[in-house]
């Protein structure tokens, strides 16, 4: 396992992600792995959205597309937020036009039937298709722009607010009420599930670590959901826990936190949690959040991705903008939420030759 002090210096993600500021920044995408890939699109037809995602063999292909196409500075494992709850035992099905739908936990009974005993069992193809990935891309033959071994791999969760909400919910929902009114009328049994989710998410990511993930990313997506006092509850304090959980196994692994909208919230999270890098999303403006972040935790982001959809000068000058208002920072250019399916390669190639001009 690579740890601060034996960093390859070809790795230049993994070496922002431990403080350096350099220049031009490293960078990779959200979704940089999905459907606006041509070659994505043509292993769709192989199988369903969780076999691929449980299949090492296609798993592991669709992670390094975006790598052999674009040459990226990080390879994101191709997952799921949702196989957490899905591997404890909880239903789980992708509708095509509706998204996830779960079985919702509402009551003691459904929360008392998840077995987080059968995670390691059901993961397993999760964990080899990591092994393989590192084995790929710290071998000799490795792929990549830079340099052999040159691509860092990330692997992630979603943090358990977020997860939470699917998991009660029972799909995706633009506010998640019944999940929040659970956390405000039923906070013994929502109080339940978040333990499970914290200690259950903590256990998976060691786990990813393990298996050959050489940095590892909180995915917080309906943080901004919540005021205040309720952000400080079920975003601040879990992701701390989690935080501290792998810092004790793995000390020199560095983590990445999304705490998607957290606007103000942005600083209290940084300072509170631990994360070694925050994710910012698209209305975040970074010279702003710099100075609410303190100076020796990174920043990730966060171009909007309408912008690579559009593409163009339009989106050159926004990226170059961003580039800039992380100048002398650690920063991880990346976007403020995920490429969209639409998006035309083409875009993506003339972001990535924009970020990594040296001008």
């Amino acid at each position: 396992m690579t740890t601060h002090t034996q960093i390859p210096p070809a790795k230049r993600l993994l070496r922002t992600l431990n403080g350096e500021a350099l220049w031009p920044p490293p960078m990779w995408l959200m979704r940089q792995a999905g459907r606006f890939l041509p070659e994505f699109r043509a292993m769709r037809a192989q199988a369903d959205f969780l076999t691929r995602c449980m299949t090492p063999d296609i798993a592991t292909e669709l992670t390094l597309q975006p790598i052999r196409r674009f040459g990226m500075d990080g390879a994101i494992l191709f997952s799921d937020i949702l196989i957490l709850p899905w591997a404890m035992g909880q239903s789980l099905r992708f509708v095509a036009g509706t998204g996830p739908v779960l079985g919702a936990i509402r009551s003691e009974q459904d929360l008392n039937a998840l077995d987080p005993a059968r995670i390691a069992e059901v993961t397993a193809p999760v964990l080899e298709t990591l092994s393989r990935l590192n084995a790929i891309l710290n071998g000799p033959d490795s792929i990549g722009a830079a340099a052999p071994g040159a691509t860092t791999l990330i692997g992630f969760t979603g943090s358990p607010f977020t997860v939470a909400c699917y998991m009660v919910e029972g799909k995706g929902s633009r506010e998640f009420a019944t999940t929040r009114q659970m956390a405000f009328c039923e906070p013994k049994l929502f109080g339940r599930l978040m333990d499970l989710l914290t200690q259950t998410t903590a256990d998976y990511l060691c786990a990813q670590i393990a298996a050959g993930a050489e940095a590892v990313m909180l995915f917080d997506s309906w943080a901004g959901l919540l005021p205040p006092d309720e952000f400080r509850r079920h975003v601040i304090a879990p992701t701390r826990q989690i935080v501290q959980a792998i810092k004790a196994r793995y000390p020199h692994v560095r983590v990445v936190g999304f705490p998607r909208l957290g606007g103000v919230m942005i600083g209290e999270y940084a300072r509170e949690t631990g994360v070694d890098v925050v994710a910012l999303d698209t209305g975040a403006d970074m010279r702003v959040v710099r100075d609410m972040v303190p100076a020796h935790i990174g920043l990730q982001g966060n171009l909007d991705p309408v912008a690579v959809l559009a593409g163009g000068e339009a989106m050159r000058a926004e990226a170059l903008n961003i580039r800039e208002a992380g100048r002398g920072r650690a920063h991880v250019f990346n976007l403020g939420h995920g490429v969209i399916p639409e998006t035309p390669v083409e875009h993506v190639v003339d972001l990535v030759r924009t970020v990594r001009e040296t001008a």
